[in-house]
């Protein structure tokens, strides 16, 4: 909170990373920026300080242009954490309309012959046209929005049907993933296990796995479907199995160095999300241990705290380690799923009305 007071008014574009400390923008927001406005609604929430309601609101308003954005798939990314939210908290209609426009965008990319939303490129551009990623995971629950909102089924049938393939084809035996998977787009058939993030196409890269957990629990929670729970418990079985003593994840749970490896904070902090949302649904205590470890490890280990000149909270983090871009920096959605899993434990009532966790175990269990 000392470091949001401290840099938030000056910020006026969408962090997407650090160099030297200092946060490094986009003008458009790339795949991150609904991950800003999304850190300052946490930061309203804990400190009821209008200022961060202001200028969450203005940050949100500057993603307007992406709601027709057909060329990505992340506008789960771009739209949930801002628009979504500020729809929940200010009852304000043109937020949950403008989301429901970016759904719209986001259906686009729904290729139905394989039953999946391809992760980049654009609509007419047949390169990358038959390539699914982890992280479109994250993506369906503004398409479930988008249902609940209109009532209008398409939406989340698009989304069911994207977690179903996932379902089927990205988790290995030991619940281990990659972290991409190609399809022949022209007919849908499965080709096999890629990746762009990972160390191999037999790797298991580890904001990936979170991804998963988090994204599968929550297609649990927005359907009831059983099969989804399970999913989520295999990868969040695997990623805590191979968790390293130090509670902070290597960069990909199966690269040659590990466990002496690159961490990269923002998994471990999308992990804990997802454990404490896998937690809730399942009644399993064993998830909150977990994640009030992971929380627990970052807080102590992985903060700017001693920095002066630091802008961001959370340090440690990995963009792309095969790219080499991003080693050991800050990225703004290690901030984001930082402030959201602490507001998890310390205000779940709060988080439940900015993220919508209504839907979770006991409605659909009872």
């Amino acid at each position: 909170m000392e470091k949001l007071r401290a840099v938030a008014p000056g910020v006026s574009a969408f962090p997407v990373g650090t160099k030297f400390e200092k946060w490094v923008f986009s003008k458009d927001g790339d795949w991150v920026g609904g991950f800003w406005p999304g850190t300052l609604w946490m930061a309203y929430l804990r400190s009821g300080d209008d200022m961060f309601r202001t200028l969450a609101l203005d940050s949100a308003r500057k993603l307007a242009p992406r709601r027709f954005d057909t060329t990505t798939h992340d506008l789960g990314f771009l739209f949930s954490p801002s628009w979504v939210t500020a729809w929940r908290l200010t009852g304000d209609d043109t937020w949950g309309a403008g989301a429901v426009q970016a759904a719209d965008s986001l259906i686009q990319r729904y290729n139905p012959r394989g039953r999946f939303i391809r992760a980049w490129g654009a609509l007419n551009d047949p390169q990358n046209a038959g390539r699914v990623i982890m992280d479109t995971l994250m993506n369906l629950d503004l398409l479930a929005f988008a249902s609940r909102r209109t009532g209008d089924g398409k939406y989340l049938d698009v989304a069911v049907a994207h977690a179903e393939t996932a379902q089927r084809y990205f988790p290995r035996p030991d619940g281990s993933t990659p972290h991409v998977f190609d399809f022949d787009p022209d007919t849908g058939a499965p080709i096999g296990p890629n990746t762009v993030q990972g160390y191999s196409p037999s790797s298991c890269w580890s904001r990936g796995q979170a991804w998963g957990i988090y994204g599968f629990t929550t297609m649990y929670r927005r359907t009831g479907h059983r099969p989804f729970l399970d999913t989520a418990r295999r990868l969040a079985d695997y990623a805590t199995g191979v968790l390293t003593p130090d509670a902070v994840p290597v960069w990909d749970y199966r690269a040659p160095q590990q466990p002496h490896d690159v961490k990269d904070a923002s998994a471990g902090a999308v992990t804990a999300c997802g454990l404490l949302d896998l937690s809730a649904a399942t009644g399993s205590p064993q998830y909150r241990r977990v994640a009030l470890r992971i929380l627990t490890a970052l807080s102590e280990t992985c903060l700017t705290r001693r920095s002066a000149r630091a802008e961001a909270i959370v340090a440690r983090c990995t963009r792309n380690r095969p790219a080499e871009d991003g080693i050991e920096v800050s990225l703004p959605y290690a901030d984001y799923y930082l402030l959201e899993g602490i507001l998890r434990v310390l205000q779940p009532k709060d988080v439940d009305r900015a993220i919508d966790l209504s839907t979770a175990a006991a409605r659909i269990n009872g």
